[in-house]
């Protein structure tokens, strides 16, 4: 989880990193409804995730490339905004744009599925499972996924993976392989492995 802030500061960087310019500070708060007194902005300086200099009399925000990077990691594990605030107005102009972005490009339904994906893929198996850690053949899992496609999937399974307790392997015995089985197997290092066990949570 990425290094808190308060909402206004966190509403800053969202706003600046929106907007990808510098922003006056008093515009930020007449324009934005975000207030940055020093006890808000001195943190955000210090940590190098904003620049705030003088022009005149004027303070000017800016956001660094370390306040991007910040903003990022925020967006996927910092704490929800509350329902109204300036940052719960910056997170959904953040969530139109991105929105508007994959709807353009044909990515939005895959964007929405991709999230839900590994539970789909957990129930199936859990719901095919007669034992705990039982070896399923990934022929079985597919056709319970709401028709997402072979690569897709094979993706999440990578990615479950490498959290060392789902499990995929070959089957040893290839005589008793259907055409199903091989379509439905994962393709790594050369190897197809058709079954799939998954550990119990602890």
């Amino acid at each position: 989880m990425p290094e808190t802030y308060g909402p206004q500061a966190r509403a800053a960087l969202m706003q600046l990193m929106l907007e990808d310019r510098a922003i006056e500070h008093k515009e930020m708060a007449d324009r934005f409804k975000i207030k940055l007194p020093p006890k808000e902005r001195g943190p955000l300086n210090d940590d190098e995730l904003m620049a705030t200099s003088k022009e005149g009399r004027r303070l000017v925000h800016e956001i660094t490339d370390k306040g991007v990077e910040w903003c990022m990691n925020d967006l996927v594990g910092g704490e929800p905004p509350s329902p109204s605030g300036p940052l719960a107005r910056a997170h959904a102009e953040m969530l139109r744009r991105v929105i508007g972005f994959l709807h353009r490009r044909g990515l939005l339904s895959e964007a929405v599925r991709s999230g839900d994906l590994e539970s789909l893929i957990r129930a199936a198996y859990a719901d095919l499972a007669t034992a705990p850690e039982d070896w399923i053949r990934l022929a079985r899992v597919r056709p319970r996924l709401n028709g997402a496609g072979k690569n897709e999937v094979d993706d999440v399974l990578l990615e479950m993976m490498k959290t060392g307790t789902v499990h995929l392997a070959p089957d040893s015995n290839t005589k008793m392989l259907t055409a199903e089985d091989r379509a439905s197997a994962v393709r790594i290092g050369g190897e197809d492995l058709h079954l799939i066990a998954i550990e119990e949570s602890s």
